[in-house]
């Protein structure tokens, strides 16, 4: 559950949602698509409050964002060309050769226009994952989303990735927001760090501005501490109690 988070999305930055596993970072996400409506508080986007919107009005909002989910989330039985283009075809009624130039484009930009042909199952994790943006782009969106798109990628796939987030959204001029845990990707790429633990925004500012922070949850994580606030060993009876009791039984 979240409780007093205080969020803005600018257009035109890259936001760094991370924080602690269970920490409430797809939840954010969730309330952003109005995949979960607020208890408490609003929701609003480009000043209009989602909670309020009905079926066509979500939808229509809906069409203003983009999502990229993690792994990608391709239709396994079309082709790369056929993914990219399924949102157009299904939220406009532009003609086909107009359909066909736009996914070419979208392709291009994420270099794989070459690719239109082939299946998901015969390109790489990462060119999953590039089609998948492409794709996420396809309607020219206002807003991105990103769910932990670097998780799983080689070094190589992964550096191209991070550096498509940030170009495209300096050439498109719109907002994203990244949930990551890759701190070093994460923080070269993003504007504003969002660092979500226990429900609560723990900490958010620049990436210069986090890895100063003297909050012990928020050091702990960015230097990848073993114990701090988020303890190694889960709550359990003292040890001599434990294996005292283990030798009873064995005498």
């Amino acid at each position: 559950m979240l409780r007093d988070v205080d969020l803005v999305l600018p257009r035109g930055r890259v936001i760094g949602l991370m924080g602690t596993s269970g920490g409430g970072k797809t939840t954010v996400l969730r309330l952003i698509g109005r995949q979960i409506l607020p208890m408490q508080g609003q929701v609003l986007f480009d000043g209009t409050d989602l909670a309020t919107l009905d079926r066509d009005g979500l939808y229509a909002v809906r069409r203003r964002m983009g999502m990229l989910f993690q792994f990608g989330a391709l239709f396994t039985d079309l082709s790369v060309f056929d993914n990219v283009a399924f949102p157009l075809r299904e939220h406009t009624r532009l003609a086909e050769p107009m359909v066909r130039d736009l996914v070419l484009m979208k392709l291009n930009a994420v270099g794989l226009r070459g690719a239109r042909d082939l299946m998901p199952s015969q390109v790489s994790g990462g060119m999953a994952r590039r089609v998948a943006l492409a794709r996420a782009i396809a309607l020219d969106p206002d807003l991105i989303m990103y769910d932990e798109p670097f998780a799983g990628l080689d070094p190589i796939s992964l550096g191209v990735a991070a550096r498509l987030i940030r170009e495209l959204n300096d050439a498109l001029g719109i907002s994203s927001i990244v949930v990551s845990h890759d701190v070093e990707e994460t923080f070269a790429i993003a504007d504003h760090i969002v660092f979500v633990a226990n429900g609560r925004i723990a900490a958010q500012g620049a990436p210069e501005e986090i890895r100063r922070s003297e909050d012990p949850l928020v050091r702990q994580f960015f230097n990848a501490l073993p114990d701090g606030p988020v303890q190694f060993h889960y709550a359990a009876p003292d040890v001599a109690s434990d294996f005292g009791v283990a030798a009873g039984r064995g005498r």
